[in-house]
């Protein structure tokens, strides 16, 4: 998903975009990525590839969210030094900042707390992948930099009911439901917590920015600005779907972290911001989704 709305970003501005995707390449694979990286070498190098999930994939799974992820992004950001690559944006994910962070998260909060434990272990994958960028700017001196976008949606999302985070999972599961005819949809939780989410397509447009402009180490915060809770968004969703059945939430099931709005005024002075609205990113998600849907039920 942000490789694709990157790539087309990248090349509406006139760059060259190089290399492969996780989908053709096994990032695992130390010598096959490493040999990629000095064939290609490109002039920067956009770490996005990792093992994601929702609650459900995360809690079953930590060995993979935490073993995967430290190995795709050890491989690429030791293969981008034995390369000579000159720049690396790596990106991180605002699940790295402690439970409990004051709101709206700043940058500097990384580390001050305890993480969610439902997904602990790819915080830490990334939280690794973060202090590994700092630590080759400190001992190579490379311009090397760091993001932490919030969370992210858009076309070519994960929409697989056992992997998907809240907001493909929901338009899958709403979808789901309107076509059959269900009474009723579950969700897990009280519906309480609040989320930030940001279309891949500003996201694209984040990074653009950040690979021109932005040299400091700290690892900088992307998102939208705007929150709404679990309940706003799951009613939203209904509505963009046209399902018309009821929604259960299961106060028995995990909440995750209580609320995760980050501090975006760093990127804002480098003059970004958010462009697209909720409502409508949901419905144009919703619109890919129907038109692939044999395709996304399955990533």
């Amino acid at each position: 998903m942000v490789g694709s709305a990157f790539t087309l970003e990248a090349r509406t501005l006139g760059h060259e975009v190089l290399g492969k995707s996780s989908g053709d390449l096994d990032f695992t694979n130390r010598e096959e990525t490493f040999r990629e990286l000095r064939e290609v070498k490109p002039d920067a190098l956009l770490v996005a590839a990792a093992k994601m999930g929702g609650i459900v994939a995360n809690s079953s799974k930590p060995v993979e969210f935490l073993s995967k992820n430290l190995q795709i992004q050890t491989n690429l950001i030791d293969g981008a030094h034995e390369a000579g690559i000159e720049k690396i944006l790596f990106l991180g994910s605002s699940c790295i900042y402690p439970k409990f962070a004051p709101q709206p998260i700043l940058e500097s909060a990384l580390l001050t707390g305890s993480l969610e434990p439902t997904n602990e272990p790819y915080a830490i994958a990334k939280i690794a992948g973060l202090k590994l960028v700092e630590a080759y700017r400190h001992q190579y001196g490379h311009r090397w930099i760091s993001a932490m976008p919030t969370n992210i949606y858009g076309p070519r999302d994960n929409f697989n009911l056992d992997t998907a985070h809240v907001l493909p999972a929901l338009i899958h599961r709403f979808h789901n439901a309107k076509i059959s005819g269900a009474g009723e949809v579950e969700i897990w939780g009280d519906g309480s917590p609040q989320r930030e989410f940001l279309h891949v397509n500003d996201l694209a447009k984040a990074l653009i920015v950040l690979l021109e402009k932005y040299e400091d180490e700290v690892a900088i915060n992307i998102g939208s600005g705007h929150e709404i809770s679990i309940e706003e968004l799951a009613k939203l969703i209904k509505g963009v779907v046209g399902y018309s059945g009821k929604i259960y939430f299961d106060e028995s099931r995990p909440n995750g972290t209580p609320r995760k709005l980050v501090d975006s005024s760093k990127i804002a002075k480098l003059g970004w911001r958010a462009e697209v609205n909720l409502n409508e990113g949901i419905a144009s998600t919703y619109e890919w989704f129907l038109a692939h849907h044999r395709i996304a039920s399955s990533l």
